[in-house]
């Protein structure tokens, strides 16, 4: 089955560049794919939602694919973050208009559990890779950080027109540097971060 949500998706991204992550998109991936419409039913059986929440576990597991091939044993945890970051937005430049047809998705009403859980989902895949060790408040404070300077740096990508994105690394470098710049956070906000964090946790949506 996961072949077939491969293929699915792989025709699917040139489609919800005109159609957004809808069901329109789904049948025509399948159609192009010969795909029965029984069969894309249970590969994708809440349809877009599930469609969107392949694709971002698809991209986190190819990002750490190819992170596991480098060596950061020398790289200090901002830059093995930064590393990253743009692994992970690099992998995904042939399909900026879908990932902005996706920030559309995602940003609507009902779809905000499931962009909370993709999000965080993400950002411990990174503080994964980046070797963090951290537990109780400060594992959710440093992933609920981290989710600011990984949308931010989302949203300026999707607008930068420099030549090979310099001015969006450029941004995520100050965005972490920001961040690092914040000595601790009140003990209100950690109680929050990590209540908040842990229903994204447990989300499946």
């Amino acid at each position: 089955m996961d072949k077939t949500r491969h293929v699915i998706l792989d025709r699917a991204l040139a489609h919800v560049v005109f159609d957004g992550w809808s069901w329109k998109a789904l049948k025509a991936a399948a159609k192009d794919a010969n795909i029965d419409p029984i069969l894309l039913k249970r590969a994708f059986p809440k349809g877009p939602r599930d469609l969107v929440y392949y694709f971002s576990e698809s991209a986190d597991k190819l990002m750490l694919e190819e992170l596991g091939h480098l060596d950061i044993g020398s790289l200090p945890i901002r830059e093995r973050v930064a590393t990253a970051i743009k692994t992970r937005l690099q992998q995904n430049i042939v399909h900026k208009e879908a990932l902005r047809k996706l920030l559309s998705y995602l940003a609507l009403p009902r779809n905000f559990l499931l962009s909370a859980s993709l999000t965080y989902r993400t950002v411990d895949s990174i503080w994964y890779f980046a070797g963090d060790n951290s537990t109780d408040f400060n594992f959710y404070t440093k992933r609920g950080l981290l989710a600011g300077v990984y949308t931010s740096t989302i949203l300026y990508w999707l607008a930068d027109q420099s030549e090979d994105c310099t001015n969006t690394w450029a941004f995520l470098d100050r965005r972490i540097s920001e961040v690092l710049k914040i000595p601790s956070l009140t003990g209100a906000l950690k109680k929050q971060a990590s209540s908040a964090f842990s229903k994204f946790k447990r989300t499946r949506s």
